[in-house]
């Protein structure tokens, strides 16, 4: 009974080793050498050990959701044009799977305008 397990076993086994080796070999063989440099606040703005509680500017956050929700739509238009010579292909759902896409890239640009238009994009 235990024999049908071990593959299982050794296959996490193989992952934990590949995934804990680069770690350790990461930090015995990396020089480790900071500086002011190196230890500065970087992408977010402000300094990163300070208060937890101090004011900071909502829109950083603001065009990262933005980022995020129209990152997303490739997620929708790859496995589209993975299928799209069987769309073309097919007479019955030809032109329905390219006006289809077309409605969902046309809901985009809708909301792009918009969050374009709102000034979301802006950054002073």
């Amino acid at each position: 009974m235990l024999e049908n397990y071990f593959p299982v076993f050794v296959f996490i086994l193989i992952g934990l080793v590949f995934g804990i080796a680069p770690v350790i070999t990461g930090l015995v063989v990396a020089p480790h050498r900071p500086n002011s440099e190196k230890l500065s606040p970087y992408e977010c703005g402000f300094e990163a050990f300070e208060d937890a509680r101090m004011k900071f500017d909502v829109r950083y956050y603001l065009i990262s959701i933005l980022f995020i929700l129209f990152d997303l739509e490739v997620a929708f238009l790859v496995p589209w044009a993975t299928i799209f010579k069987e769309i073309v292909q097919t007479d019955s759902v030809k032109w329905f799977g390219f006006i289809e896409m077309l409605v969902f890239l046309a809901i985009l640009v809708v909301g792009y305008v918009y969050a374009w238009a709102k000034g979301a994009l802006d950054w002073e």
